[in-house]
């Protein structure tokens, strides 16, 4: 539960132990603070600057992996060079532009629009819950919801979806005040194993920075690489990750150096 602070003794440690580095970087809550609805795309420049500074690293290869939808990653990181990854990896980008949809859409979307109106009614009215559809996924945001009223809202959402995800290649993600309906492979942990055979460069050194239980599920894929993993979260609690980092400031103070350090060694 004591998570230890990541400092740059232990970035030392990871230049020493290898020639490449697979960065891989979730984006809300662990790049940038989190936007007031999850439609809301804030650019911010002195975090596209840094993104820009480590796709410029020979040493470094980077993937962005987010659970918005991938056209509001290719507006907020307007960077070539990066792997974009879109609801948790289901649409992905390359470095060269290229899109990638790890599933067909049109045996994806019927599925959700029968959802959508359940959910839709569901949620009917009341304060604090936002609906969210990313084409590939649908989500019911309820952090602005009184706590028993998101309870039960929420609870009665996933019963009306689980028939669905019995039978189909759909799984329900949770969360605080949160549920999601997505294909099973938008999973973090899949992308990771899909990004890392795509790129499977020798004497690579794996990295994974993330915010919560979807990148748990990343840390554990990282685990098995033998890489390194990075919560972030003010307080300690119970994770599969090595380090922890307490807030997207720190993230960025971090990466930043990491570039020091490989530019010191790499010259």
């Amino acid at each position: 539960m004591n998570n230890i602070i990541a400092t740059p003794l232990e970035l030392q440690e990871f230049i020493r132990n290898a020639a490449i580095f697979w960065l891989f970087l979730d984006y809300d809550g662990t790049l940038a603070e989190f936007a007031p609805t999850p439609d809301d795309v804030y650019p911010d420049q002195e975090l596209i600057d840094l993104i820009t500074q480590i796709t410029q690293q020979p040493a470094l290869k980077s993937a962005i992996i987010s659970g918005r939808r991938l056209e509001h990653i290719q507006t907020l990181i307007p960077v070539k060079g990066i792997w974009l990854a879109g609801t948790y990896g289901i649409e992905l980008q390359s470095p060269k532009g290229e899109l990638i949809h790890r599933l067909p859409y049109e045996q994806i979307r019927p599925i959700l629009e029968t959802i959508k109106p359940i959910w839709e009614k569901i949620i009917g009215q009341q304060e604090g819950f936002y609906l969210e559809d990313k084409g590939w996924s649908l989500a019911i945001h309820a952090k602005d919801a009184q706590k028993l009223e998101a309870q039960t809202i929420l609870s009665n959402a996933r019963t009306s979806a689980e028939n669905v995800t019995e039978q189909s290649p759909f799984r329900l993600l949770g969360g605080d005040r949160f549920l999601e309906i997505a294909p099973k492979k938008a999973n973090k942990a899949n992308t990771v194993e899909y990004l890392l055979a795509e790129n499977n460069d020798y004497d690579i050194y794996s990295i994974y920075i993330g915010d919560d239980d979807k990148d748990e599920e990343a840390f554990q894929a990282i685990k098995e690489h033998a890489g390194t993993s990075i919560l972030v979260s003010m307080e300690a609690r119970k994770t599969l990750a090595d380090f922890r980092l307490r807030n997207p400031q720190s993230v960025r103070q971090w990466l930043g150096e990491l570039l020091i350090h490989l530019n010191e060694t790499r010259i």
